[in-house]
């Protein structure tokens, strides 16, 4: 399995668009649904910072998780372009295989 973690900060305002997007069964879930060797992405909210979460994006391995990049580039970077308004801060934390 392929593991791909991203941090966020969100403002309050923007926190019901942002989990709608970010969530399992938000657009980039949808996006990613695209491909049989996605697996599924967890949504985590801090307990204790307000607007602070994480992503994990599940795929069956890195091969697959770069082919599918490759293969809908396009469709990723606009829907990248489009949630931009909704975090304050992104920093992805890191990709692991398990």
């Amino acid at each position: 399995m392929f593991v791909v973690v991203w941090q966020f900060e969100i403002a309050e305002e923007m926190i019901a668009g942002f989990e709608a997007a970010y969530g399992p069964e938000g657009a980039w879930a949808q996006l990613f649904r695209i491909s049989p060797n996605y697996l599924g992405t967890e949504l985590l909210r801090d307990a204790y910072i307000s607007g602070n979460y994480l992503t994990i994006d599940r795929w069956t391995s890195e091969a697959d998780f770069r082919a599918f990049r490759k293969q809908h580039d396009q469709e990723y970077e606009a829907l990248d372009r489009t949630c931009d308004a909704l975090t304050s801060r992104e920093t992805r934390i890191g990709a692991f295989t398990v």
